[in-house]
């Protein structure tokens, strides 16, 4: 019998079951998919010559994350790579803001915009240089962050703290026009505000698209050398080194509950798993409450709160293998690994609109990566492994475009999505069409059929907005992952800070069932034993 089980072999589940390893504990992860990685795997199944990440690529939460860079993944064969530049944002008269590796060289891009932009994202900057650290222990810790936000507080001040805060709850629109005057430092605020569901007037857009930002300039926004599923891998050798111990295809259907605590798991096989201290969740709050675990053995409050619990925006990502790198008609995005493509800022409003009225919007916003321009093994010299996604209702009841898109999502509307999303890279990059060799389409069902966390194709585990952020989430609580039956712990994107691979909600259910349960003194020798032989083996 193991001391823990692990539901899901996603990151957040792979990290909570290394972090349990190195404290002694036998560990036990089941996954439901025939492969580890959940949202962070990669193949060649649009061309055999190109990897491709399935879902997500770029990485720069978990290049900042204190829990990953706390594993030592290097160890285990990870590699990062980065393109020349971080993110460019192009737009249609030639104009194009690019995000440097260099704050010098972006400031000094966003002057050529408007006289004093470039100070102005300087002064970004050197906030984030003096808040930086202490913000990103406070979004990776439970809620409140006590200790980082006391040194928040000494650092900045009351007043400052203060302004700090507002400026995180301002919508991206806002808070780019109060410090820009051009429309480059605006366009990269409300474009990475994009990458979750953030629309430019949406509270905490501002924030998370500075903090997105700054993390491109503090770390970039790396990818895996070789493919996203090298990330995966370096986790299960790391942790199969521990002892911990992975089962692929095993899908969970139950948590069994006795006396109000959680002491296994049931799979759909039948077969049982008995768990001696815990057991880990890493799928959404709706799959395990009222789904793996009976509403008998629940508060009626959180089946009432869970009715409440909103998904973030559906998704559809096209992949291609380019027989040559993308035209661009400007020289901004040949160097980034990760274009944005809308003209403007009101460009991505209508965008947003258009999916708060559930429409298929008919001039997509994109987030396009540069595979190959970040890392040279994904494809052969002088092409190109290029994907790019966009954000779809969940329900939808009209098409704002031609196409008559009704959200079934049959074989015909995935590839006229497809062509819409072609058209979008085509104006900015003429020629681009000619470039492809293969594509591949996921759209919404696809992407759940992949990966059943992914429900509706919502790649963050519920929405970013602030009403479910913090002590909302995934529900108003306390914003950790104690759940109401003992010794189950919520370990999924759906527990505070929410999406990204940074690894933070694992860790936090680790933390959480190790304080619980506590340590005996022969376990813990064991585990420093298990550790001593795991390093002389390695030298």
């Amino acid at each position: 019998m193991p001391d823990a089980v692990v539901i899901g072999a996603g990151p957040n589940g792979l990290v909570a079951a290394n972090l349990l390893a190195d404290r002694g504990w036998t560990v036990e992860v089941l996954e439901a998919e025939d492969e580890p990685g959940g949202a962070v795997r990669s193949d060649r199944g649009v061309h055999p010559h190109y990897v491709n990440d399935l879902f997500s690529s770029f990485y720069p939460l978990t290049a900042a994350s204190p829990v990953i860079r706390s594993l030592r993944l290097h160890e285990w064969g990870l590699r990062w790579g980065h393109a020349p530049a971080v993110v460019a944002h192009p737009l249609r008269d030639g104009r194009c803001a690019v995000l440097e590796r260099d704050p010098g060289r972006t400031a000094a891009g966003l002057e050529t915009f408007a006289p004093g932009d470039g100070a102005a994202w300087q002064g970004l900057y050197d906030l984030w240089q003096r808040v930086g650290p202490d913000a990103l222990r406070a979004l990776f810790t439970p809620f409140p962050p006590v200790r980082s936000g006391l040194r928040l507080a000494a650092r900045l001040g009351a007043a400052d703290g203060l302004r700090l805060a507002r400026m995180g709850l301002l919508p991206a629109r806002r808070l780019g026009e109060e410090t820009f005057a051009g429309d480059g430092g605006r366009l990269l605020l409300a474009g990475n505000a994009l990458h979750a569901d953030l629309s430019p007037e949406t509270a905490l857009g501002g924030g998370f698209g500075w903090l997105m930002c700054m993390l491109a300039q503090s770390v970039g926004f790396p990818v895996p050398v070789g493919g996203a599923g090298t990330f995966t891998g370096a986790l299960v050798r790391r942790l199969t080194d521990r002892g911990g111990t992975i089962r692929c295809g095993r899908r969970v259907t139950e948590v069994t509950v006795r006396d109000g605590r959680a002491h296994g798991v049931r799979t759909a096989d039948g077969q049982t798993t008995a768990a001696r201290r815990a057991v880990l969740a890493d799928v959404p709050a709706p799959a395990l409450y009222g789904g793996l675990v009976a509403w008998e053995h629940l508060p009626a409050r959180l089946r009432d709160d869970m009715r409440r619990f909103q998904w973030d925006f559906g998704t559809v990502k096209v992949d291609w293998a380019l027989n040559r790198p993308i035209p661009w008609a400007s020289d901004g995005p040949a160097r980034a690994g990760t274009v944005h493509l809308a003209d403007g800022v009101d460009e991505l409003t209508r965008f947003a609109a258009q999916i708060a009225r559930r429409l298929v919007p008919d001039r997509p916003f994109l987030v396009l990566g540069q595979m190959t321009t970040a890392d040279p093994t994904r494809s052969p010299d002088g092409t190109e492994s290029a994907w790019a996604y966009t954000h779809v209702p969940r329900t939808i009841v009209g098409d704002a475009g031609p196409d008559r898109l009704t959200g079934a999502w049959t074989t015909g509307e995935q590839q006229r999505m497809a062509d819409r999303v072609e058209a979008v890279v085509e104006a900015y990059a003429p020629g681009f069409r000619s470039a492809i060799r293969a594509r591949r389409v996921l759209a919404p069902p696809t992407m759940e059929a992949l990966d059943a966390s992914l429900r509706g194709g919502a790649i963050n585990g519920g929405t970013s907005a602030l009403h479910q952020q913090l002590v909302f989430r995934p529900v108003p609580g306390t914003g950790r992952p104690e759940t109401p039956v003992r010794g189950l712990y919520l370990a999924s994107a759906s527990a505070h800070p929410g999406g990204g691979v940074h690894g933070a909600p694992g860790a936090n259910a680790a933390r959480a069932a190790l304080r619980t349960s506590g340590a005996p003194a022969t376990v813990l020798l064991a585990a420093g034993q298990r550790l001593a032989g795991t390093a002389r083996r390695r030298q």
